[in-house]
């Protein structure tokens, strides 16, 4: 059974997701798409380009995740703006 990513949302968590080429990151988006995500101005998760870490919201939105958020993914850090943080790698 897979896992949907609506199973990731929790509003004390900052969840990001990694992806290890664009393959995984389009099945991604298409995932999120069919479970009615969208990016924080309405766009469909399709319509946009992929990258290696996209951010879930709880608010059933994804961002992409700018160089600050890309040095806590890397660096260990446990929290990201005041929430605890969770890494998720997309198989």
């Amino acid at each position: 059974m897979s896992k949907k990513i609506t199973e990731l949302l929790n509003p004390e968590y900052r969840v990001y997701v990694r992806f290890a080429d664009d393959a995984r990151c389009e099945a991604f988006l298409r995932e999120a798409e069919s479970e009615g995500f969208t990016f924080p101005d309405g766009a469909k998760p399709t319509s946009r380009h992929v990258a290696d870490v996209i951010a879930v919201n709880p608010d059933r939105t994804i961002n992409y995740v700018g160089t600050n958020g890309r040095i806590a993914y890397g660096s260990g850090a446990e929290t990201v703006g005041g929430k605890k943080l969770i890494r998720v790698e997309w198989e």
